[in-house]
């Protein structure tokens, strides 16, 4: 295990991503704002998500020279999205979205996690 990403490019990719689906959260298109009513998430919460958002992008940028805090980040974005995953499954909605964005990030975000700090 290291405490710096090698490579430090995946890392840099993943936050840039997760900085881009936070700045979605705020005037969501049709798509996202589908998923998360579908999964019941309350709309007057929804601002949440885009803060946990920035933080783990700011968390992954400044993991580059900071130990450990990348991979803090990284791994509590694999938690952001079994926690996602989780509400797709007990609101049974398990379409598109579930499985390209929800699951699609889960991967991206283990296969960070380990190729870059394991």
């Amino acid at each position: 295990m290291t405490l710096l990403p090698e490579p430090v490019w995946p890392v840099v990719v993943l936050a840039v991503i997760v900085f881009g689906d936070g700045l979605l959260t705020f005037r969501p298109p049709r798509a996202i704002a589908a998923c998360l009513d579908g999964v019941g998430f309350p709309r007057e919460w929804w601002w949440v998500l885009a803060v946990v958002k920035f933080l783990a992008a700011a968390g992954l940028v400044t993991g580059i020279w900071i130990p450990g805090l990348g991979a803090a980040a990284a791994a509590g974005l694999v938690v952001y999205f079994l926690c996602a995953a989780a509400a797709h499954l007990r609101a049974r909605y398990v379409g598109r979205d579930f499985w390209l964005n929800c699951l699609g990030m889960l991967v991206v975000c283990i296969a960070v996690l380990v190729f870059c700090f394991l």
